[in-house]
C-alpha cells in the first residue's frame, strides 16, 4: 500500500524510481509504465518538477542564474506538494498505480550535496505519501558520466552545479556534483528501505527484476475495462514488447 504521512494506508500503490543522472531509471520505469497499461491497470505517471504551478518560476529562476540551494529546495518542495494534491493522492485514493520520476529522495540528495542540513531537508517533505516501493538504480560515477556526456553538447549551469563553485569547468564540476549526489542516494537505501537496481546489466535483466519486486503488489489494483484489442494483444505476449529476449509475461 502506499501510506499517507499518518499512517493511513491508500488503496492505490505507488512505485518510484530514483538514481543519479545517466543511470537510466527514466527507460525503464517508461517500459514499466507500458507494460503496466498492457496489464489492464489504470496508471498516472507523474514526474519530478512539472507542477504549472511553478514552472515559470523556476524557468525565469535557472535562466537568470538566481536560485540558491534554499530557493531551489523551496521550489521543488512546493513542486511536489501541488502534485500530491492535485494529482497522486486522488489517484491513489481512487486505488490506481501512480508511477513517480524521481521522488522526495531526489530532493534528499540533491539539497544534502548543495549543502542543506539533511534534518531539514527530511521536515520539508513530511508531508509527503509513502511509497509502495521505491527504486534506486545504483551504477558507478564513471559509467553515468559516459552516458551523459556522450552526444551531450554541453551541460546547463544548474546541472552541471556550477552555482556551487565546485569547479570553473562545467564537466569537471559535474563530476564532482554528481558524486555528492551518489555518496547521498546511497546513505538513503538503508534508512528509507530502498530497493537497489544494479544499473549496470541488460534493460533486459534490470527490468525483469523491477516487475518480480512490482507483480506481488498488484492484487487489488484497479483495472480498466476489458476491451477486445487490448485482450487480444496481451494473450499473444505483443502488447507493450519494447525488449527482446528473456521478458516473462504472466
Amino acid at each position: 500500500m502506499a501510506t499517507l504521512p499518518d499512517g493511513t494506508q491508500l488503496p492505490g500503490k505507488m512505485f518510484i524510481v530514483e538514481g543519479i543522472d545517466g543511470s537510466g531509471k527514466s527507460t525503464q520505469l517508461d517500459i514499466l509504465h507500458k507494460w503496466l497499461l498492457g496489464e489492464g491497470y489504470v496508471v498516472v505517471f507523474t514526474e519530478w518538477n512539472s507542477s504549472p504551478v511553478v514552472r515559470t518560476t523556476t524557468k525565469k529562476g535557472k535562466k537568470d542564474r538566481l536560485l540558491t540551494p534554499m530557493s531551489f529546495s523551496l521550489i521543488h518542495a512546493a513542486d511536489l506538494a501541488d502534485r500530491m494534491e492535485r494529482q497522486i493522492i486522488p489517484a491513489l485514493k481512487a486505488g490506481a498505480i501512480v508511477l513517480a520520476d524521481r521522488y522526495i529522495y531526489t530532493a534528499f540528495a540533491r539539497d544534502a550535496a548543495r549543502g542543506l542540513d539533511r534534518a531539514w531537508i527530511r521536515k520539508l517533505y513530511n508531508f509527503a505519501v509513502r511509497p509502495t516501493v521505491s527504486f534506486y538504480f545504483r551504477v558507478p560515477l564513471d559509467e553515468s558520466l559516459e552516458r551523459i556526456m556522450t552526444g551531450r553538447p554541453e551541460l546547463k549551469y544548474y546541472e552541471a552545479g556550477l552555482d556551487m563553485g565546485f569547479a570553473s569547468d562545467p564537466y569537471e564540476s559535474f563530476k564532482i556534483f554528481q558524486s555528492r549526489i551518489l555518496n547521498e542516494y546511497d546513505r538513503m537505501v538503508g534508512e528509507f528501505g530502498l530497493e537497489v537496481v544494479d544499473a549496470t546489466q541488460t534493460l533486459v535483466a534490470q527490468q525483469q527484476f523491477v516487475r518480480q519486486v512490482v507483480e506481488p503488489h498488484l492484487a487489488g489494483v484497479r483495472e480498466t475495462q476489458p476491451i477486445a484489442w487490448r485482450e487480444t494483444l496481451s494473450r499473444e505476449s505483443l502488447y507493450g514488447r519494447y525488449l527482446t529476449g528473456g521478458m516473462s509475461h504472466p
